[in-house]
């Protein structure tokens, strides 16, 4: 929050070639990401003005345009360029990136890919919303809701409204997180990842499309495989999500967190029930300093 009697700074933003302050940018409201959800997006976290497994994210980025059959609008080092200074131009040392590319706009709302037009590329920063203290401490609440999404969860596209529905749902319900159950299975949360502890083996669903492959999703598997911690990655039934021993939610924005309560009810058994498990606390410091590395040996390129 801004010092009382200073307004807060406005976000910055990209827009088709143009930097400008967010409250300027405008859209043809016959975009079809505005009339059909006609594109993709990207959430880039930025820590001490360093983008966050850029590579990685750009590489989502690709898969989601070819998925939609959208080109590409930029190479690989004009990206780098934009973020560059869009990171550059905003005020907050740690940034939420946020990315999105339409198929831009038509001459009418029809549904087949207009013949001529140009992708809206959009750009915008915002400052990061990081874990509280007591979200660290004391963990997520969460709940089940059905998985009633499209068949490809696997693209980032901009069809959230089942995502939007679910988290609602959990923050009227004072939950944190909704997390999505199809057929029986684990499928992902609302705006993240889930993984399992049971009997001190780490599981996570499997990239399939049912779930979209996170960043962080990678990372807290390679911190498995560098500290020795067995893992697996596999179909988890919504019993074994039920009785588990440990409950994580992942994302690039807010890192690893375990969630205590699911339901209502608490997560784990004995001692550790209904807080972060033991495994938890080792993948918090694991995580922080592996955090703290990328920000001290990758400077934005």
């Amino acid at each position: 929050m801004p010092p009382l009697g200073r307004a807060a700074p406005e976000a910055p933003c990209y827009l088709n070639g143009e930097y400008l302050p967010l409250s300027q940018a405008r859209i043809s409201p016959l975009d079809r990401g505005f009339l059909y959800a006609d594109g993709v997006y990207e959430l880039i976290p930025v820590f001490a003005r360093r983008p966050f497994r850029l590579d990685a994210h750009l590489d989502r980025l690709q898969r989601s345009l070819d998925g939609i059959r959208l080109p590409n609008p930029h190479p690989r080092a004009a990206w780098v360029e934009i973020i560059r200074s869009l990171v550059d131009t905003a005020p907050w040392d740690n940034q939420s990136l946020y990315l999105q590319i339409t198929r831009g706009a038509g001459t009418c709302r029809d549904m087949p890919f207009p013949e001529a037009s140009s992708p809206t590329v959009f750009l915008f920063a915002a400052p990061l919303a990081e874990p509280s203290a007591r979200q660290r401490e004391a963990g997520l609440k969460a709940m089940t809701v059905a998985d009633i999404r499209w068949g490809r969860c696997d693209l980032k596209t901009l069809a959230l409204l089942p995502n939007v529905l679910a988290r609602q749902a959990a923050t009227e319900a004072g939950c944190d997180e909704a997390i999505l159950l199809r057929d029986g299975y684990l499928s992902e949360g609302a705006s993240s990842n889930i993984f399992i502890v049971q009997n001190g083996i780490i599981l996570a669903p499997p990239k399939d499309h049912h779930m979209l492959p996170g960043t962080t999703y990678d990372v807290v598997l390679e911190l498995a495989a560098q500290h020795g911690v067995p893992h697996q990655i596999r179909a988890i039934s919504e019993a074994e999500m039920r009785t588990a021993d440990e409950l994580w939610r992942t994302s690039s924005s807010k890192g690893v967190l375990a969630i205590t309560t699911l339901d209502g009810h608490p997560v784990g058994r004995g001692e550790n029930a209904g807080k972060p498990g033991p495994l938890m606390r080792r993948m918090h410091a694991w995580y922080d300093d592996f955090l703290n590395d990328e920000i001290r040996r990758n400077p934005l390129p």
